[in-house]
């Protein structure tokens, strides 16, 4: 069975963006990126809402633009190879290939996709991984803490929900970066 797993870029006080919806502090350099890819390499299908969507389509072109980092082309061929689902009311067209559009968020959907599916599944964005942690579908934690403090945005674990994890890794990263790696406890 599949694994459904959460990843993100966090500050030190929990958010994947601020307050203006900025993230370039959470850019990871290239240490940190070659570690990222090396985990992604492992999932066939992304989930994401529309929003983490849009930012991610960058990926699709990125092997077009000029000059780009081996750890940049890495992660767009990853990107690129994998199956993605977007949860959106409103997104009308794809920007992506292998991408296909659910107006809503499934868990039953999700479940079967699991014990179908080969590789692991992962869930970007805040809003979405909260409806599958919610849910009980996410069975590991990938979280990048970054060393800035920005006060407030938009949280990277949602509120009113308790899950009990077991700390299975942990990674400093010479930028200050700090990888935990958590799997649900039943």
């Amino acid at each position: 069975m599949a694994r459904l797993i959460y990843s993100a870029i966090t500050s030190l006080d929990g958010y994947v963006a601020d307050k203006d919806g900025k993230f370039d502090w959470a850019v990871p350099d290239e240490e940190v990126h070659a570690f990222v890819n090396d985990l992604e390499r492992r999932a066939g299908t992304y989930l994401y809402g529309r929003r983490m969507y849009e930012v991610m389509t960058f990926w699709e072109t990125a092997l077009t633009l000029a000059e780009q980092p081996p750890v940049i082309q890495d992660y767009a061929e990853i990107w690129q190879a994998a199956d993605k689902i977007v949860y959106s009311r409103t997104l009308e067209k794809v920007l992506s290939a292998r991408t296909r559009i659910e107006r809503e968020f499934d868990p039953a959907a999700i479940r079967k996709m699991k014990g179908l599916a080969a590789r692991d599944i992962t869930v970007g964005g805040p809003d979405l991984a909260a409806q599958a942690i919610k849910a009980g579908l996410v069975d590991e934690f990938h979280m990048f803490v970054t060393p800035i403090v920005v006060g407030g945005g938009n949280q990277a674990l949602p509120d009113d929900v308790r899950v009990k994890l077991e700390l299975v890794d942990e990674r400093r990263f010479q930028s200050g970066v700090v990888h935990l790696h958590y799997r649900v406890l039943a």
